[in-house]
């Protein structure tokens, strides 16, 4: 099996408690990945676990933006290439929005209500 990273490094890769299993794991670690996920009950406390719950609420702070202000469940592209496209542009005309808003001293710093026709 190929290395993730070609300088040797190994990659790290959060998940939850549901990606478990010695076939998995043993796969996981063949391929170069540390998979650091909360333990399961009955599990020894696993490496990484302070960071999950902090880790999560940022996680779903970023889902709920995409998913409501950038409405990427609906975003029409028919090609992985097509999906990519407009997410990707609405990244950057988010990321647009909050150096505009910065820029010019606006209060909400997030919101492209502004912006939406």
């Amino acid at each position: 099996m190929a290395r993730v990273r070609a300088d040797g490094h190994r990659q790290i890769l959060i998940g939850d408690k549901n990606y478990y299993g010695a076939g998995f794991e043993e796969t996981v670690d063949q391929v170069g990945i540390d998979m650091l996920r909360p333990a399961r009950k009955g599990e020894k406390p696993r490496a990484g676990s302070r960071f999950f719950k902090p880790l999560r609420q940022i996680i779903e702070s970023i889902n709920d933006t995409l998913k409501g202000q950038l409405d990427l469940e609906h975003h029409g592209g028919r090609t992985p290439a097509g999906v990519t496209a407009r997410i990707i542009q609405r990244l950057l005309a988010m990321t647009a929005a909050i150096w505009h808003n910065d820029e010019t001293g606006q209060t909400v710093r997030r919101s492209l209500g502004a912006y939406d026709h």
